[in-house]
């Protein structure tokens, strides 16, 4: 197998999952499935575990598909979604949402900007209405803050 070939499929697909999740949080979570995303909207949880956290199911489902599966670089597939699934639960649950208490003190220009625009993501609590659905790339404005 060509390594620079798989590394390229690898990349292309972590970054195609920035789409994918915004894509998804706009139009699905946002959308027909907001019954299983609105918990994560709420103020107060009463379990550690949400409803929405069925959407990380599913793309490990989808990950783990292409590991499997005979499909020409599909371990580069599955690898680069499973990768994202790893940053993004880093991003999201641990440093956003402080699901676990690592990261607190990270306030870099690209920190702030990420929680920033994460905040005004959660500042409409229903499912019209939103902004900023990606999660590695927030809109540029909330950059501009943090680098003048």
């Amino acid at each position: 197998m060509n390594i620079v070939l798989w590394l390229i499929i690898f990349l292309a697909t972590f970054s195609a999952m920035e789409f994918m999740a915004w894509f998804t949080h706009k139009y699905v979570m946002h959308g027909f499935l907001w019954s299983l995303h609105k918990d994560h909207h709420k103020k107060d949880h009463n379990s550690w575990w949400e409803r929405n956290d069925l959407f990380f199911v599913f793309y490990a489902a989808v990950s783990m598909y292409f590991f499997m599966s005979d499909i020409s670089f599909g371990i580069a597939i599955g690898a680069g979604i499973a990768a994202y699934g790893l940053a993004y639960f880093l991003v999201h649950d641990i440093f956003i949402h402080q699901r676990f208490k690592l990261f607190r003190k990270a306030d870099g220009w690209y920190a702030k900007a990420i929680r920033r625009a994460h905040k005004m993501h959660h500042k409409h609590l229903g499912k019209e209405h939103g902004e900023c659905f990606g999660m590695l790339l927030p809109p540029i404005k909330y950059f501009k803050k943090y680098l003048s």
